[in-house]
């Protein structure tokens, strides 16, 4: 059966130079196990599992993951509509299960916007069905166990499945979709002052969402994402010099891997792990074909593409991590769940958490896993 991948038509699922590491790490491994599933959203007798996810980590104790989107009517094959929730959970580990501590539901819907991990709490940037709240600025803290979230700005643009950081008081905010336009543009928000600042853009496309990125040895990091064609190039921001330098595409064994739609964290002060990843043949062909053919051939296109398993889309299974030092990717093995994409991604102490996510165009799992880093 030919093999498909996601489309960027996201309408349809209302959606260097460096040699790479070719073998895998011997120093650390990780082991999985089921963490338990998010309960159910508001209205809803039972959660699907949702894409797209807000998520962080609270107190170095809590993990945070909420809003994201589904299908929960009719399958995207046969036009089903999508939904987004507003719907928020607070998770506690108690061994490597997640139970929900709080639930509370924001003022508006929310989903795919940028989630930044920070000692304040979690900040939340655009991703609201809202049109007045897509350019919010939340601010998810925990008080006295119980979940608290508070607008604390406005970007001067709406935002989806961009990018976020945070250096020094400020949120930089990079790529994705800013006033529904695919871009390149990097920002600046003072989280004292308010003021916001436009930066030099990240080199390569022109237009680029669904990209990872992560602050490493006091850089910012940018891999992958895409529009019509999925990216595997990579490059580092010097907050100093405002100056981009292309670094390792994500690559194993001389193969470029796409990580579009992927989620990463911060191990440490120089490395990033990256879980997910739509493939980028499958996703560029898909897009194509989505994108001309007409009438019946498209019809058995779509439902050859939406019947498809999980495995023929040959999302990335690799536990990829980047290492700035010596500018090298490699992996960890893989993970033995189904790829996820738009899933919630945090990591407390040695243990990191996948929540929910896409594992097939809109398609989503309800599962949470629990990976512990053993290191020798």
């Amino acid at each position: 059966m030919k093999k498909f991948a996601l489309v960027s038509l996201i309408s349809i699922l209302a959606l260097t130079g460096c040699t790479n590491v070719k073998a895998p790490n011997v120093e650390k491994k990780i082991t999985w196990e089921h963490a338990g599933n998010l309960p159910a959203q508001k209205g809803f007798e039972k959660n699907i599992g949702v894409a797209g996810v807000l998520s962080g980590t609270l107190e170095n104790k809590y993990v945070v993951v909420g809003g994201g989107a589904n299908f929960p009517f009719e399958p995207v094959a046969v036009g089903g509509a999508k939904k987004t929730y507003s719907d928020i959970y607070l998770l506690e580990a108690d061994g490597s299960k997640l139970n929900t501590v709080d639930h509370i539901n924001w003022i508006n819907e929310i989903g795919y916007g940028a989630s930044v991990t920070t000692k304040d709490g979690v900040y939340y940037l655009g991703g609201s069905t809202n049109p007045e709240g897509d350019n919010d600025i939340l601010l998810v803290k925990v008080v006295e166990g119980k979940l608290k979230v508070e607008k604390i700005g406005d970007l001067p643009f709406t935002l989806q499945n961009g990018g976020a950081v945070e250096k020094d008081g400020k949120l930089y905010v990079f790529a994705g979709k800013q006033d529904g336009q695919a871009t390149n543009k990097l920002w600046s928000y003072d989280l004292a002052t308010k003021e916001v600042k436009e930066l030099a853009p990240i080199p390569g496309a022109s237009g680029r969402t669904q990209a990872v990125g992560q602050i490493l040895n006091g850089e910012l990091y940018v891999f992958g994402g895409g529009t019509s064609v999925a990216y595997t190039d990579g490059y580092k921001y010097n907050f100093l010099t405002n100056e981009w330098t292309k670094v390792a595409s994500v690559e194993l064994d001389g193969k470029g891997i796409s990580v579009l739609g992927a989620n990463s964290v911060k191990l440490n002060d120089s490395e990033m792990l990256v879980i997910g990843g739509f493939d980028k043949a499958i996703w560029d062909d898909a897009n194509y074909n989505l994108g001309t053919l007409k009438g019946k051939k498209l019809e058995q296109y779509k439902a050859g593409y939406f019947g498809a398993d999980p495995k023929d889309f040959n999302w990335n299974k690799n536990i990829l991590v980047y290492n700035a030092t010596k500018n090298e990717w490699r992996t960890l093995g893989e993970i033995p769940f189904d790829a996820p994409c738009g899933e919630g991604l945090a990591i407390i102490n040695n243990k990191i958490y996948s929540i929910n996510g896409e594992i097939k165009p809109g398609v989503r799992t309800d599962r949470m896993f629990a990976g512990t880093i053993l290191r020798k």
